[in-house]
């Protein structure tokens, strides 16, 4: 099904092509989400810049499944890309009126801070998002000062250095001690860093 996007401009006087061009990219938007439901698009120029004059904001209204909104606000960058620094030097007049190229490189950039956010609310709705690993826990069972061994959570021990207590632990840590650690291997196998007392 095709998805008709509204599409407003304000201030801003642009041609066929631009209203295409966010067709587009609307399009290709629906690749990455294709449950986009609905698309407002608003085009026009940004309050006065105190040394780059007016700008070309671009608003973007995703509906998505849930009555959930996906809100864009860009405001295009006052300075020319090298690319189109080149283009001024060479072909100055075959080159798009200023605002009207402004305005295509802001819709540009305004659909792709869209594309990223729209992946990340399918990763979050597959489920893909990162989790957060907490750090091993353990008992220590032997301690002489300078060395020990702490007992983690699933059985096997890990050998440990007073070196690497952090903080103020190095004098409080005892055998029965929990703690936190980071493991690593060692020269003498599963060796912990970052100990920490819990």
């Amino acid at each position: 099904m095709q998805l008709q996007p509204l599409i407003r401009f304000r201030g801003v006087q642009v041609g066929d092509d631009v209203e295409n061009q966010i067709r587009r990219h609307l399009a290709r938007l629906r690749w990455y989400y294709p449950a986009i439901a609905g698309c407002r698009v608003l085009v026009g120029l940004s309050d006065r810049h105190h040394r780059a004059g007016r700008r070309i904001d671009v608003r973007l209204d995703l509906s998505l499944p849930g009555r959930r909104h996906l809100l864009v606000s860009h405001v295009a960058s006052p300075r020319a890309s090298a690319r189109h620094r080149e283009q001024e030097a060479y072909r100055k007049a075959d080159d798009l009126s200023r605002e009207r190229r402004f305005a295509m490189v802001a819709i540009r950039e305004a659909f792709e801070v869209a594309r990223r956010r729209l992946q990340d609310v399918a990763r979050t709705r597959r489920g893909d998002v990162k989790r957060h690993v907490g750090s091993p826990h353990g008992r220590v069972t032997e301690y002489d000062g300078r060395v020990g061994l702490i007992e983690a959570a699933d059985g096997h021990e890990v050998y440990f250095q007073n070196s690497s207590v952090l903080g103020t632990g190095r004098r409080r840590v005892r055998v029965g001690s929990d703690v936190s650690f980071a493991e690593e291997r060692g020269e003498k196998g599963p060796q912990a860093s970052s100990v920490r007392l819990l």
